[in-house]
């Protein structure tokens, strides 16, 4: 049996420290994936100071992280899509409420993934550039086409255009990059945001017009080029973008619905040890505060929003009509892209702490990844 090894969080605002975890054993429809990369999304980088606050069912010690590529090594008695060598990228979903598992987090060598969360990728794409797709690519599908959000129709190899346009506030993030191209696949036209340094990124994933969220008129700018169109709502992805959005699509003909996909706070700056719960306190009331300008907004404009949980499409319908019916032949005959492209931070787990360091600093257009 092959020696794993995995990066744990101890306890609740504990240390991290790679040591051995048990070697999985798959049951019905799972797989056993050896991990050749791993991508770093920003609630990894939050675990260890805000982590019992955002997940607050995770048992510890605790194996986090949901972006994966790599090779099959073991399959279910009930897995029919997948053999051994397959290379694939999945999302790792031990932190979703409803795993809680630290055999499928995605931070060791050897993880567990679903069969239904897992897809295919084509021989010639590397696995550093797979990696970058999982949690992005799941969240986006989740606020566009769970029932209980914008509920879009789904993606198609050949999409009906039925003549609404989707706002995807923060277009060149890694959930607004997978937006933009799954609501095209869709059938929808894009509006999206962007700095204007990323402007053509986001119009060759297939936006048909690119606002600059920093202008002081992008509010009223989007909204006149929504004026003649129907609006099929839109997800607010990065600071301060909700109450923006809930503007825009009140004034539009269409879905009144915004999809939230970010916390109107910032939780990277969060402190270890004593003065977390000092610090926690002023963010706390600022999150309220937000929270109450938008059910406000919502109110009296007739709108309604909702925040997206990533991993909430294991349990639905979304979750294989995005990994098995849509993704596979997608990336293979080059109708959808592994966006953004992966900035590497070294090799082995114990570059994940310093992958999660450049995270916090700030990245554009790009998504960190260690290789394995």
């Amino acid at each position: 049996m092959p020696a794993n090894m995995a990066l744990w969080l101890s306890a609740k605002r504990g240390e991290l420290e790679i040591k051995p975890a048990p070697y999985p054993t798959p049951r019905d429809t799972e797989i056993v994936v050896r991990s050749r990369a791993l991508a770093v999304n920003p609630v990894d980088a939050m675990m260890r100071s805000v982590g019992d606050f955002v997940f607050p069912w995770l048992k510890y010690p605790a194996i986090f992280g949901t972006d994966v590529a790599g090779e099959v090594v073991e399959v279910g008695p009930d897995v029919t899509r997948f053999k051994l060598g397959d290379r694939v990228l999945g999302l790792a979903c031990g932190g979703d409420k409803t795993r809680n598992n630290p055999a499928e987090g995605a931070f060791q060598d050897y993880v567990i993934l679903l069969e239904h969360m897992a897809s295919p990728i084509p021989d010639a794409m590397a696995f550093e550039n797979a990696a970058v797709l999982p949690l992005g690519l799941s969240t986006a599908a989740c606020g566009l086409f769970q029932k209980d959000y914008l509920a879009l129709q789904p993606p198609a190899r050949v999409p009906a255009r039925n003549g609404e346009t989707l706002l995807v506030w923060g277009g060149s993030t890694s959930v607004g990059g997978n937006a933009i191209q799954l609501a095209v696949a869709a059938g929808y036209g894009v509006i999206t945001t962007a700095s204007p340094r990323n402007f053509d990124y986001c119009r060759k994933l297939g936006a048909a017009e690119v606002f600059d969220y920093g202008s002081p008129t992008v509010v009223a700018d989007i909204a006149t080029a929504l004026r003649s169109r129907t609006c099929a709502g839109a997800i607010a992805i990065g600071f301060r973008s909700v109450e923006a959005c809930l503007d825009i699509v009140r004034g539009a003909k269409g879905a009144k619905f915004v999809a939230i996909a970010s916390p109107s706070v910032k939780f990277d700056g969060a402190p270890e040890g004593g003065s977390r719960a000092l610090w926690l306190i002023p963010v706390l009331g600022q999150l309220l505060a937000a929270s109450t300008r938008a059910m406000w907004k919502s109110r009296f404009g007739r709108l309604r929003s909702k925040f997206i949980f990533g991993s909430s499409l294991v349990a639905n319908e979304v979750g294989p009509m995005i990994f098995r019916d849509f993704l596979p032949d997608a990336l293979a005959e080059g109708r959808y892209v592994a966006a953004p492209d992966p900035m590497s931070a070294g090799q082995g787990l114990v570059r994940l702490q310093a992958a999660m360091d450049i995270l916090k600093k700030g990245v554009s257009a790009r998504k960190v990844v260690v290789s394995l």
